[in-house]
């Protein structure tokens, strides 16, 4: 069997014109979905580790030029949420580790978020961020 008739079968089979289109798309995360009322990881968080999830919400001002990496928040913040122990670690941010150096886009514009969850402490060798949980291998766009 060649390419084009696995497309043609594929696009042929009524099952799947019954599948809704998110059953394609990657994973959707709430940062609320993170995170226990006790601030330990959600059985969300935890059935997701590993996997790429999207998430939504705003670039933080990154802390330097030419960098891959940046803080993703529920709200707009015009200055970046620095941690300085695990146990400080808010639960409304997310750490975005970008595959290339970012574009820095205004605090206040909606980004969509697409990389792999993983969860733990990390501290940054180069920021020396901690974070507990983040995204890696990010891409990114505007909303």
């Amino acid at each position: 069997m060649n390419r084009r008739h696995f497309l043609a079968g594929a696009l042929s089979c009524p099952s799947l014109a019954l599948l809704p289109a998110q059953a394609f798309a990657e994973d959707t995360v709430k940062l609320r979905d993170l995170y226990n009322k006790d601030l330990s990881f959600s059985e969300y968080a935890l059935a997701r580790e590993g996997q790429r999830v999207s998430i939504s919400g705003f670039m933080a001002p990154p802390l330097k030029a030419e960098t891959n990496f940046f803080v993703l928040t529920n709200r707009p913040l015009a200055v970046c949420p620095f941690c300085e122990t695990e146990a400080q670690w808010p639960d409304d941010i997310l750490a975005i580790y970008a595959k290339r150096v970012i574009a820095v886009i205004s605090f206040n514009t909606r980004i969509n978020v697409r990389g792999k969850l993983e969860l733990g402490t990390f501290t940054d060798p180069d920021t020396k961020f901690v974070s507990r949980v983040r995204l890696v291998d990010a891409v990114y766009e505007r909303a």
